[in-house]
């Protein structure tokens, strides 16, 4: 067999030379990695250094936005209607917040934060990224704020702000005529692209003025510069750069008389406009109910604003524009006017049987009024007086004069968001219905029911523009307007003006509501308005929603008009009893204040308290038996 041959035996040399290999190896190895620390070193020094430099800085050095101070809007005495107030606020750095649930759990404690708040917290700090805040509490009180400043250390990631909210004065009163402010959406920050929209305790215009003048009541952010630990606690101000207030915006409206006027609707439902008859200033814009803006600025919470939205009342929609009604009687000096234009004789007497008859049909009169003129007509607002008018001239003659009193038509009205109503004539049927117009509709028309729909701006310019005799422009801002002369005589506008004169100081329908002032009388023309079919009901009983609509139009003084306006009382039950008395109050107010505010104190007594105490019980109320709110009523 063949003998296995052996391995040469290992010597110390061959020891050595293998050593020596692994060695340079290994040496070369580090050598190679020491390299290239030394040359990422080199790049991070030399090349990276800024970058580097910058994250630190980041790291050491805090830079915040400041919100601006929105503007003022003011009334035409320069009596604040919005303005700023301190508000207290902290907020969370989502990159300075260690142990989070810790840090949630004290606040929640501390602040005592419902579950509806920690669910809404938790949401925000999981879209947030960086040092971008996150909103806690806004408006805390002096003694909760004190709570997180003595605490801070404990608190990583919590900072406390000072700035402004949004204030309303007069609440309520101003609702719908200021609108009000509310933290940008998502949709609204995609559309602006501007970092402020995503700063805790900015708020943009969300409805009426506020939103109307966002721009000029924006004002210009500041930034403050800070040093902090690196659990962003505050060691030092660096640096701060002030905001700018937005600009103050001056409106036509007297404040006193806006709250007037709403504290005087009471729990009313509807709206009240007052228009200087000299330029066309509007200086009260109400509709009521109304909401409190204080509340939305805030953060409204989901139960009041299903409140807000389940109330039949109508607390957010805005009637001084958006309500539509028949205007019932309160058109009948306009029907005159335009009667005397197309050569009817005023003093031409008609007599009242109780009614018209039209064929085979017969249109009922309010009473049996006998023989009478174009004055006495109105004074009695005698159905059946116009009927004959309209019968004899027919609507399509009268139409033109509606729309020159301002009826149907569209103001250029900063904030408003208007609905224009109908005045109806021969062509506007065939149009919307291909119908021709009828006899019928003629005398339906006449008396303000029928097709004709007005809001109650629109009938507020109607009284302003008979009382002036020009074609007055409303305005809550001082903007020209040429208001020229109506191209109407003026044997037909005393007429009118005569007719609605005796409505109040004559033997009319609103005779209990003469001013109580020496010297001074106020004209006026009463309305109702049916809201169904006569066959269904009276209108002046029953169930609220079914009751007729209250109108009153009117001017002061009857010489010399300064003021005009329109009050409409939804389901009222007529003018003379639920619209002329708040208007003989308000025009008392704009004469004897101190005479108005008595009267005043003694009908919120027996309403039960201010509108805001109303509002706060009736909530409450609400709330205590109210189910969990309906999500698709939740903002």
């Amino acid at each position: 067999m063949p003998t296995k041959k052996k391995s040469p035996p290992i010597t110390e040399a061959w020891r050595g030379i293998t050593f020596t290999r692994r060695a340079l190896v290994v040496g070369g190895a580090q050598a190679a990695v020491g390299v290239a620390l030394a040359a990422r070193m080199a790049y991070i020094s030399v090349i990276d250094n800024d970058r580097y430099v910058l994250e630190s800085e980041s790291n050491r050095v805090n830079l915040t936005l400041v919100p601006p101070r929105r503007g003022w809007i003011v009334d035409r005495s320069g009596k604040a209607l919005a303005n700023n107030r301190v508000s207290l606020r902290i907020d969370i750095i989502p990159d300075r917040l260690h142990n989070k649930e810790l840090v949630l759990g004290q606040l929640q404690t501390l602040l005592r934060l419902d579950g509806d708040t920690m669910e809404r917290i938790n949401r925000d700090l999981k879209a947030a990224s960086g040092f971008q805040p996150v909103a806690i509490k806004e408006d805390m009180t002096e003694a909760e704020y004190s709570s997180i400043l003595v605490r801070l250390p404990e608190l990583p990631g919590i900072a406390p702000q000072r700035g402004f909210a949004r204030n309303y004065p007069t609440g309520a009163a101003v609702g719908h005529l200021i609108g009000y402010v509310g933290a940008p959406n998502a949709e609204e920050y995609q559309k602006a692209k501007d970092p402020l929209y995503i700063t805790p305790g900015y708020k943009i215009g969300k409805d009426g003025l506020e939103k109307y003048f966002q721009d000029m009541l924006k004002g210009q952010p500041g930034a403050r510069r800070v040093e902090v630990t690196a659990r962003g606690k505050v060691v030092r101000d660096l640096s701060t750069q002030p905001d700018v207030q937005g600009k103050t915006v001056h409106l036509t409206i007297d404040a006193d008389l806006q709250e007037f006027v709403a504290r005087r609707m009471g729990r009313e439902s509807g709206a009240a406009v007052v228009i200087d008859c000299q330029n066309g200033d509007i200086l009260s814009f109400v509709s009521m109910p109304s909401f409190d803006p204080n509340s939305f600025s805030d953060g409204i919470s989901s139960s009041e604003y299903a409140w807000l939205r389940g109330d039949d009342h109508q607390p957010l929609i805005n009637k001084a524009t958006r309500g539509l009604y028949p205007p019932g009687s309160t058109l009948k000096p306009m029907a005159a006017i335009a009667a005397v234009e197309h050569g009817v004789d005023p003093s031409e007497r008609h007599t009242c049987v109780g009614g018209y008859r039209l064929g085979s049909r017969f249109f009922r009169c309010l009473g049996t009024h006998g023989s009478l003129d174009m004055p006495s007509a109105i004074m009695k607002s005698c159905n059946s007086y116009f009927y004959w008018l309209a019968h004899r001239l027919g609507y399509d003659a009268m139409a033109p004069t509606a729309r020159l009193l301002g009826l149907g038509e569209e103001y250029q009205l900063a904030g408003s968001n208007q609905r224009f109503g109908t005045i109806p004539d021969s062509a506007w049927k065939m149009k919307k219905y291909d119908q021709e117009w009828s006899a019928s509709d003629s005398l339906n028309a006449v008396i303000g029911q029928g097709y004709v729909l007005a809001n109650p701006l629109q009938l507020a310019v109607m009284a302003a523009r008979i009382a002036s005799g020009r074609r007055l422009y409303p305005r809550l801002i001082n903007r020209e307007f040429k208001n020229e002369p109506l191209p109407f005589s003026p044997e037909a506008l005393a007429v009118a003006r005569h007719g609605m004169d005796l409505v109040v100081n004559g033997a009319g329908t609103a005779v209990r509501s003469r001013l109580p002032l020496d010297g001074i009388t106020m004209a006026g023309k009463t309305g109702t308005a049916q809201v169904r079919g006569l066959g269904t009901g009276n209108g002046k009983s029953g169930t609220w929603k079914f009751r007729d609509h209250g109108l009153f139009v009117g001017f002061a003084p009857v010489v010399n008009p300064r003021y005009a306006t329109a009050v409409v009382i939804e389901h009222g039950m007529g003018g003379s009893r639920a619209a002329a008395p708040v208007a003989k109050d308000f025009m008392t107010f704009l004469f004897d204040r101190e005479k108005a505010m008595e009267a005043l104190e003694t009908f919120e007594a027996g309403w039960g308290g201010t509108i805001k105490e109303r509002m706060d019980r009736d909530y409450a109320a609400w709330k205590a038996g109210a189910s969990k709110p309906d999500p698709e009523l939740a903002q």
